[in-house]
């Protein structure tokens, strides 16, 4: 027939179904018919099986029945190859019933089998022996009922089956140590290849939370990938694996086999409920429960048109539509004027010379508004610049006082290196989930780590025994190597540090999550799957001619059951670490290929230290061994080993050391600067005269006066205890040196310009040039400040602190040089009058007169420069080249990529370098990722644990479930790995099968498994409600217990090392509050994979919020630093825009409320702030905080090179825009040009020779790029601007300027 006997009576049993109770009923009579055993009822039974099984032409079944005995009963001698178990007995003879005490038992292992009194072939101590055999199956894979059901059977079919003859064959046998007593040693077991395999479909999937690995992996003596329905069960059958005490040989068949008649019993799919009711395996460990698999949705494509770049062809197209319309104008204007015979522009006015304007003029309301404002200016300054020069003592005296007091506060200067608070504001979403997770689960934990390469060629192949493919092992995976590496591993161990008068060693500051019980260190290192032992790692079992294990068979078992206890070869070492937790493979390994681990090509140590942020004590031990430790692999030296490492601190430390070794260079560069600021200051008429017509010493005293105003505003915000940043010192004195200069010049080069006129002292004539002057420098200097004040709304701390000192700055600075440097003016203008030397005032020239000259900048951009600029043909040149600057600018700003390489922030001699460069290169493994649920979540109710939990009757949005969804789309989700669940485990370690759960019942304290003792009770009754889920009291009563237990050979789900930070338990242990489930998540190496990989899980964490109805949130220890990018773009815009508004409104206000000359600055300078996007495409600077605070800079720096051209403009009382833009740049370009232009370019040019690779990035290339844009779009576009669309000429204040002037020789000058 083909079919075996099982089969046979269950086809039978299934007709019969129908007319008594029950399929199992049927099977137990049948079993008590073959016992000849039966009772009236059986014996009703036997006559509905008999007429059925005639029919059925089965009769023949009862003669083979009435001839099956037994293969064995009870237990015999010790086995010989496994300590502490034994062999059963030899017993050919009929079933022998049960005795009562064993009925228990027997429900609680083969709860489908009861055979209920009937006669089985095993006694009482045999189930118990099967009991503990299968503790670490049952605590692994009774989370999927139907997979542990199956396994059960197959087991309780091998035990205690009456039935054992059919599918059973004993082959080998010893005498007893009782008499008459035969050992059983190696069995046959026939099973049938249908009932294998669907035993193992039900089991392939399910899952480990604890160890991020599939339950197979811990269960097949090989990883789960490998691992098939064959070769599973002939592990578990292996004398080799330490749990079968004799051999047991598997034959599958789904056929008779030498007249035996393969065991194939009936088996559930994982995605059926049991008949106990027990409902279908969840979807994470049983891949058919789940469905089609989630397909991660398309990249969005690039946006184009016709093949190209969308952002370009528009760009493209609108550039190429203005320079018709533009050319068109200007040419169709050009033939106009020709035909009328016009001159280019006709006079703004109805007369032609706007100076003969009287009285009676028709002037606006606003343009007298604008007048009168213009005018108040110019009398305050004018007034204040008299008071200065006259009494040049007391305001000097006065500026001084002013400064030492304000400077006083730098006693206080805190300067602040951390980078979270550097980089996130404590209002942010990252910075305040930090927050909770440091104060509910401690501090994530400090890293020391190394990446170990070797030098050696010693790559190798083993072969396994006794047969196999050779397994290629990598370099690095040399026995010799690994002795290396254990050696210096053991030298880091031993590093002691001293703290103050203490020794520091490692033991004082690691992670032992064991602690006190045991405190060994965390060392994630491929040498603790050797105990971090030579010994072990030589240990090796052969004899003359083979080697049976050593520790490549350790290794390749313990890469795919990191949390055994056991590696069930022939060594039977544990694999579990010596802290108490697993080693994952993919944290301790790198360079492999998929999960082929033996191919690794590096090894990687890490050494987790405990973090303190509220015991300086204990964070300074941290500190001290880590610069130890830091130290000493500087120095170590082996040919062999190639070792980039890191530390926690090694990062703040490079940054420091980078900052003290590019002193140097930023001393030099300000050295250039104020050199040539010294020596430019003077207007040398004459070579006798060139000690005093020099300035060096009035240089000086600006420059002192520029840092004077930047020691002012550190000290004011001192005082008020805000903390300095490392931008803040770097990035100030050059803004604020840019804003000085500029200002330095414009007053001393309008004061060696003018003509003193008739009857006018020192202090009239210097007061008449500050009043001219000092509204241009207040226009400037206070659109700054009020930009920069208003980036201090900015939610980044680096950001928001350089805006409110720097906006301090530059305003002091406008203070002091209005005030203080008038006054040192004054002196300096009386001792060249007195032909008294420069620096050397007490040495007086001879008496000589000298003629007055315009200086050589001046009169190139009065004669040559402005003309030539201004030129017909030459303006739409200019417009049409900086308009294409525009679009292109345009066109990629969005290409600009946001974030900062880490390795940019490294001095290009760093050590860190060689670790980054390694750790993308190696690596296979992303950071952990935590996903916190917060304090609130009921986990008493079944509802409340069927939200979270992974296993059985957990929902199908659980959090465990949505994140291992995620994990099958590791690529797109950046979520690596299943996550470890704390309340799976718990579920599967209190459950009353397991000898997990137990207290002693005199105490009710806890009872660890390995503990013998009578008093020792499960925790929970063998009953239908105590197989249930623990709820309400119940959860509370055991959940302690679950996180102190120590995971050990008899009970592997004990919650101490892997979960005792994951649950916050209050109220003296009466409840739960936050808790986390971990998982990694893939490999992230450069800023747009961490960037990903945080929007990513914030999105996953969101839709387990929706489901949960409770706050989820993810975290991982980098978020802090990289959140910001996911808004930079926004900031920027903001940032930039605030200050344009700032810059627009405050410049139409100080012009006399000229609105169109507001809006043709903040035009120019967004056109600058564009420009920069597009040299930081075309340079590779990426937009971050760095660059940020350099962007909102520019834009600080940009007003000075476009507000004192414009107000030129505006007060000028020429008779066309292009005269009148031409007297503009001739006075103030010139100004302008050897003010900010040449004063930064030879400072600039230096910050190039830095090693810091930030500095020359962030620092040079963006300084270049915007002193030149600065100067190219305010000394060249910007008067081109103004003499096409520049405002009207004030009628006003041209009226007010001829009446002022009437009858002087300023009247003169103002013809030019």
């Amino acid at each position: 027939m083909g079919e075996t006997l099982q089969t046979q009576v269950y086809q039978a049993c299934s007709v019969i179904r129908k007319k008594t109770r029950g399929f199992n009923h049927c099977q137990r009579c049948f079993n008590k018919v073959l016992s000849k055993e039966s009772d009236c009822l059986c014996k009703l039974y036997f006559s509905f099986m008999f007429d059925t099984f005639a029919k059925n032409k089965l009769l023949p079944i009862f003669s083979q029945v009435q001839a099956q005995h037994c293969v064995w009963y009870g237990e015999c001698g010790k086995s010989d190859k496994v300590p502490g178990k034994k062999y059963n007995c030899n017993y050919t003879g009929p079933p022998i019933p049960l005795p009562a005490e064993g009925h228990e038992l027997l429900t609680e292992l083969c709860p489908g089998y009861d055979y209920g009194n009937q006669s089985l072939c095993c006694d009482v101590q045999q189930l118990h022996t099967l009991k503990g055999s299968l503790q670490l199956p049952l605590q692994f894979l009774s989370r999927c009922p139907a997979c542990f059901f199956n396994l059960m059977n197959l087991f309780c079919e091998l035990t205690c089956s009456p039935l054992q003859s059919l599918f059973m064959n004993g082959t080998q046998f010893t005498n007893g140590t009782a008499a008459n007593k035969t050992n059983v040693v190696e069995v046959q077991y026939y099973i049938g290849q249908t009932f294998a395999n669907a035993m193992y479909n039900a089991c392939q999937d399910v899952q480990a939370p604890s160890s991020n690995v599939k339950a197979l992996s811990l269960l097949c003596g090989k990883d789960a990938s490998d691992c098939n329905a064959t070769n599973w069960i002939e592990y578990m059958f292996d004398i080799n694996n330490g749990q079968s005490p004799f051999t047991i040989i598997p034959i599958f068949s789904d056929v008779s086999v030498s007249g035996m008649s393969p065991m194939n019993n009936k088996t559930y799919d994982c995605t059926e409920g049991l008949e106990d009711g027990s409902g279908p395996c969840s979807c994470q460990d049983c891949s058919p429960a789940c469905g089609p698999q989630p397909v991660p949705p398309p990249l969005p494509p690039p946006w184009t048109i016709l093949g190209i770049g969308a952002m370009v062809l528009i760009m493209w197209i609108s550039y190429m539509a203005f320079l018709l319309v533009f050319m068109g104008t200007v040419i169709g204007t050009w033939c106009y004027r020709k035909r009328r015979i016009e001159s280019e522009y006709g006079p703004i006015l109805d007369s032609n010379n706007p100076h003969s304007l009287n009285k009676d003029m028709d002037a606006s309301c606003g343009e007298t508004l604008g007048e009168h404002f213009e005018n108040a200016l110019r009398y305050l300054f004018t007034r204040w610049g008299s008071f200065c020069v006259r009494q040049p003592l007391m305001v000097i005296l006065g500026s001084l006082i002013i400064v030492a007091a304000c400077s006083g506060g730098l006693v206080y200067m805190k300067i602040t290196t951390d980078p979270v608070e550097l980089w996130s504001s404590p209002s942010s979403q990252a910075r305040q989930e930090k927050d909770y997770f440091d104060s509910h689960f401690g501090p994530f934990f400090r890293a020391e780590q190394l990446i170990i390469t070797t030098t050696l060629q010693s790559e190798s192949s083993y072969s396994p025994y006794p047969a196999g493919a050779p397994v290629p092992f990598g370099a690095p995976l040399d026995k010799d190597v690994l002795h290396q590496v254990l050696d210096l591993q053991t030298d880091i161990e031993n590093i002691v540090a001293s703290y103050g008068d203490q020794k520091v060693t490692l033991k004082d500051i690691c992670l032992a999550p064991l602690a006190p019980y045991n405190d060994n260190c965390t060392i994630l290192s491929v040498l603790n799957y050797f105990q971090n032992s030579h010994k072990q790692l030589d240990h090796s079992i052969g004899d003359d001619f083979y080697v049976y294990a050593d520790y490549h068979t350790h290794f390749l078992y313990c890469v795919s059951a990191p949390a055994s206890l056991n590696d069930t070869s022939l060594l039977h070492d544990p694999c579990l670490g010596t802290y108490g937790g697993p080693i994952f493979p993919w944290l301790v390994l790198g360079g492999y290929d998929a999960t082929n681990y033996n191919n690794a090509t590096a090894l990687v140590i890490t050494f987790p230290v405990n973090n303190y942020h509220n015991d300086t004590v204990k964070l300074g031990k941290a500190l001290a061994w880590e610069k130890e430790f830091i130290r000493f692999l500087k120095n170590y030296t082996n040919p062999n080993l190639t070792i980039s490492f890191n530390s926690e601190r090694s990062i703040e430390d490079e940054i420091n050391r980078e900052s003290e070794s590019d002193l140097s260079t930023v001393v030099v560069s300000y050295a250039i600067m104020f050199v040539y600021i010294s020596l430019a200051l003077g207007h040398i008429h004459s070579f006798r005269r060139v000690l005093v017509d020099s300035k060096i010493s009035l240089g000086i005293a600006g420059i002192v006066i520029v840092l004077s105003s930047v020691a002012c505003s550190l000290g004011i915000f001192s005082y008020a205890g805000i903390p300095l940043t490392l931008i803040v010192i770097e990035v100030i004195p050059f803004l604020v040196l840019a804003v000085g200069v500029d200002n330095i010049f414009i007053i001393v080069q309008t004061y060696q310009r003018d003509e003193r006129m008739p009857h006018e002292e020192l202090h009239q004539q210097i007061g008449r040039i500050l009043g001219d002057v000092a509204p241009s420098m207040f226009l400037s200097s206070f659109s700054e400040t009020v930009a920069f004040f208003l980036g201090a709304l900015s939610t980044m701390p680096a950001v928001r602190t350089f805006s409110l000192f720097a906006g301090l700055a530059v305003f002091i600075d406008f203070l002091l040089q209005i005030s203080c440097f008038v006054s040192l003016l004054g002196l300096d203008a009386k001792r060249q009058e007195e032909n008294r030397l420069d620096i050397m005032c007490c040495v007086k020239l001879p008496e000589g007169k000298e003629g007055k000259t315009d200086g050589f900048l001046f009169r190139f951009f009065k004669n040559i420069y402005a003309p030539f600029i201004l030129k017909e043909w030459v303006r739409p040149i200019v417009v049409a080249v900086f308009v294409g600057l525009l679009s292109f600018s345009i066109a990629v700003t969005n290409k600009v990529e946001i974030g900062l390489d880490q390795k940019l922030s490294m001095p290009d001699d760093s050590y860190v370098l060689d670790y980054f460069k390694n750790l993308s290169t190696y690596l296979h493994t992303g950071p952990p990722v935590y996903f916190v649920v917060e304090d609130g979540h009921d986990y008493l109710s079944l509802e409340g644990q069927n939200s979270v939990c992974g296993g059985v009757g957990c929902n199908n949005n659980s959090l465990i479930q949505q994140v291992y969804t995620a994990s099958l789309i590791s690529n797109y989700t950046t979520i690596g790995f299943n996550p470890s669940s704390w309340l799976d485990d718990y579920f599967d370690w209190v459950k009353p099968q397991s000898t997990c759960c137990r207290y002693y019942n005199s105490s009710g304290a806890f009872c660890n498994a390995s503990v013998v003792d009578t008093l020792c009770v499960h925790c929970r009754p063998m009953t239908p409600s105590g197989k249930l889920r623990p709820t309400e009291q119940d959860f509370m009563n055991f959940l302690p217990m679950f996180l102190s237990d120590n995971p050990n050979a008899k009970c592997g789900k004990g919650g101490h090392a892997a979960y005792s930070s994951a649950v916050v338990l209050k109220g003296n242990a009466t409840s739960v509050g936050a808790t986390y489930f971990m998982t990694y998540h893939t490999i992230l190496k450069d800023s747009p994979d961490f960037i990903d990989a945080m929007k990513m899980a914030r999105v996953l964490a969101d839709n387990i919020t929706t489901a949960m109805g409770h706050k989820v949130f993810p975290y991982s220890v980098f978020y802090v630093f990289y959140e910001q990018y996911l808004t930079i773009a926004y900031d920027t815009v903001f940032q930039l825009g605030v200050s344009l508004v700032a810059i627009f409104v405050v410049t139409t206000v100080l012009l006399g409320f000229e609105l169109w000359s507001g809006v043709l600055v903040s035009i120019t300078i967004a056109m600058i702030l564009v420009n920069m996007f597009g040299v930081m495409w075309l340079w590779d600077i990426s937009l971050n905080a760095v660059s940020l605070v350099n962007l909102v800079m520019s834009c600080g720096i940009s007003v000075e090179f476009c507000s004192h051209i414009v107000r030129a403009f505006s007060i000028s009382v020429k008779s066309t825009r292009v005269e009148r833009a031409e007297e503009a740049l001739a006075h103030m370009g010139s100004s302008v040009f050897s003010g900010i232009t040449l004063t930064k370019f030879g400072g600039i040019l230096i910050l190039a020779l830095s090693k810091s690779q930030i500095f020359q990035i962030f620092y040079f290339r963006m300084y270049l790029a915007m002193v030149l844009l600065g100067a190219t779009h305010g000394l060249i576009f910007l008067p081109v601007l103004l003499s096409y669309a520049g405002p009207s000429v004030n009628k006003a204040k041209v009226f007010a300027a001829n009446k002022r002037y009437a009858g002087t020789e300023r009247e003169r000058l103002l013809n030019f």
